[in-house]
């Protein structure tokens, strides 16, 4: 049988990397990546798993020398350090395997440098490659003919993960998306039909996450709603456990604009104690949406802004994806993305250039027009070559809206426009269950509380620049005007640590035009 160490390597500093608020936080990554607790799961009884995630513990070579297998996963903003890692593992002599989602959309970029390589999802083809392995056998590069069946999926090994160093932890529902967004890589990965895991998988998960001393879980479902009816059911079922433990979880997650044309599925995530959902509203320019074939978002049943406070108004907040360079985008475009961000009441906006990942319809769009730079990187932080304005002018209109969004003034503004109104709650439904036991309700308010002075104690004495402490002790105490509940106090302090990022991220970028992050 084989030893096998599976690796995730670190990840370059990015805005949900959270890197400049880790410490403020005590935790060295945000969250573990799914799949090497799945494919330990996945492994068969005999074989040993070790399980490296570079973003909270150093590679060990030695180990990595001794192993059968070594295998290595990872995004497309995680390419180059993969190569790095693989170049120094095959000169140690290791046996290489690469999966994850940057190897599925593209093939040849490892070529030489891994000895398999596995294409889309592995739930089938990870177990295949194990027993032709030891029967030296196994193939060059293994791809399931079927999107996996998710009421098979085991629960994810947890264990053999240094949960403690994580600031949340992550749970998985449901694969793939109805829509067609014209560049998104995860119905190329996935497909449009959604696949959802049952409600005893889901709970199981969420016993084995709450063993691991987990509070707050990531939902990582590129988009939770993709099959309303089917996620119905599995919230009710959450509700009930929410309900028997006592809420001992707050849940974030992906979803798309329509889960504001949905009451119910909205009350049932408040009940199930969701407190913030990130949606791709992408852009304010509906002939952008409509060009990259994001319907959903041009739909009626309101205007963008409508439909996102009607989603903060249920007690959810908002966080959003927003994309400048599509082709019907000219140099105006900046300014109306803050204006919407700001008008949206949106603290956190993950805001980027366009980019084509390969095997999406606008890779192959516009590399039929010439129109891509294959540079790796690419020169501007894009491989995308704009309709109407230089790369030049879309790279710096992209670093003006991020410093603009997180100027203090500006992300204050929006965020106490919506945390200063005193009807605006998160964590509503844990309310009646703390209120029957005034033991629980004291022992959970107390922790809280240590937690929220503990954090802006960090704040107040680990943040070098005097003039950003002097503003979050002046808005910490307008919010405290307002709500003096200890967990949305200490989601409010939250919000200053990820603003401590954000601003340190922006201002970076800024220095180094040449370094952007996030390049596709």
């Amino acid at each position: 049988m084989a030893d096998i160490v599976l690796i995730n390597p670190r990840f370059e500093v990015s805005f949900w990397g959270m890197e400049h608020a880790l410490p403020l936080v005590g935790k060295r990554a945000n969250l573990p990546v799914a799949c090497l607790p799945l494919l330990a799961a996945l492994t068969p009884e005999g074989h040993t798993v070790t399980l490296i995630d570079e973003n909270v513990e150093a590679i060990d070579w030695q180990r990595c020398a001794r192993a059968d297998i070594v295998g290595v996963t990872g995004m497309s903003v995680q390419r180059f350090r993969m190569k790095e890692i693989l170049t120094e593992l095959k000169a140690r002599g290791c046996f290489t395997v690469v999966g994850g989602p940057y190897v599925t959309v593209q093939e040849d970029y490892f070529e030489g440098l891994a000895d398999v390589i596995f294409i889309g999802e592995a739930e089938q083809t990870w177990p295949q490659f194990l027993r032709e392995h030891a029967q030296g056998l196994h193939q060059y590069r293994y791809e399931q003919r079927e999107k996996t069946d998710m009421s098979t999926v085991p629960t994810p090994r947890f264990d053999l993960l240094k949960m403690k160093h994580y600031a949340f932890g992550s749970l998985q529902f449901s694969r793939g998306c109805p829509f067609q967004c014209e560049f998104c890589d995860i119905i190329v990965t996935f497909g449009r039909r959604p696949r959802i895991k049952t409600s005893q998988q889901v709970l199981a998960e969420l016993d084995a996450m709450r063993r691991a001393g987990m509070k707050v879980v990531f939902i990582v479902d590129d988009n939770l709603i993709g099959n309303k009816r089917a996620i119905k059911q599995v919230l009710r079922d959450v509700v009930a456990w929410q309900q028997r433990h006592s809420y001992p979880m707050s849940f974030f997650t992906e979803a798309s604009i329509d889960l504001a044309d949905d009451p119910e599925l909205m009350e049932l995530m408040v009940e199930a104690n969701f407190i913030a959902c990130f949606i791709g509203i992408e852009s304010p320019n509906e002939d952008s949406l409509r060009e990259t074939k994001k319907y959903q978002n041009v739909r009626q049943g309101g205007t963008l802004l409508e439909k996102v406070h009607r989603i903060q108004d249920h007690g959810i907040e908002v966080w959003c994806g927003m994309i400048m360079g599509f082709d019907s985008d000219d140099a105006t475009i900046f300014d109306r993305q803050i204006e919407f961000v700001q008008k949206a009441r949106i603290p956190f906006s993950m805001s980027g250039m366009l980019s084509a990942i390969p095997k999406t319809p606008l890779y192959d769009r516009l590399l039929s027009e010439g129109r891509l730079d294959l540079a790796d990187p690419p020169e501007c932080g894009t491989n995308v070559i704009p309709a109407q304005m230089t790369r030049e002018e879309l790279r710096d209109g992209f670093l003006r809206v991020i410093n603009a969004l997180y100027e203090p003034a500006a992300y204050f503004e929006r965020t106490e426009a919506l945390f200063l109104r005193p009807d605006f709650e998160i964590g509503v439904a844990r309310k009646p269950h703390l209120q029957r036991s005034l033991w629980r309700r004291l022992a959970d308010e107390s922790t809280w509380a240590v937690q929220a002075a503990g954090l802006f104690v960090r704040l107040m004495t680990s943040i070098p620049e005097a003039h950003l402490r002097r503003e979050y002790r002046r808005r910490f105490l307008r919010v405290l005007r307002v709500h003096r509940r200890p967990g949305m106090v200490l989601f409010y302090l939250f919000h200053l640590a990820m603003h401590y990022h954000a601003y340190s991220m922006a201002r970076d970028m800024a220095s180094q035009p040449t370094a952007i992050v996030n390049s596709y």
